[in-house]
């Protein structure tokens, strides 16, 4: 299986900013652990700051992956052109965030990109991201 975790802004911060919901690990660190539990799977990372190069990636690798996993950081709520980006491809996406972003601000309670995802996980800190790449195993 070929899987493509993107990482949105500021999330390239993990383990220094705002440890109380984010925690201390970096990506990189948990990227390697990924890496090691599943190494059955072609496991690929990819993070940007900048909105119109996550569009780009998922052109790239949205025809030729079993599964992206993505967690748009702030764009999840702000970014029509990642949403088309994910509709027109044909690899499925699932969205994920690190906090349960429904307990957050107000602005963050409504994903753009949610609607054209398979699915939908938050809440369960890094181990989000492990837990998109099982549900790749259920379809």
């Amino acid at each position: 299986m070929k899987i493509l975790l993107i990482n949105g802004p500021n999330l390239n911060l993990l383990g220094k900013r705002e440890k109380n919901i984010y925690g201390d690990l970096s990506f990189d660190g948990y990227f390697e652990t990924l890496k090691n539990n599943y190494p059955q799977h072609e496991l690929n990372y990819y993070q940007s700051n900048i909105e119109g190069e996550i569009v780009n990636k998922i052109h790239e690798f949205g025809f030729d992956h079993d599964g992206i996993i993505i967690n748009a950081g702030a764009y999840t709520h702000t970014s029509v052109a990642i949403r088309d980006a994910i509709a027109g491809v044909t690899t499925p996406v699932v969205e994920v965030h690190i906090s349960n972003i429904l307990t957050r601000e107000s602005f963050r309670h409504k994903s753009i990109i949610g609607p054209v995802c398979v699915g939908s996980i938050m809440g369960f800190g890094l181990d989000s991201y492990r837990l998109g790449i099982e549900s790749f195993h259920q379809g």
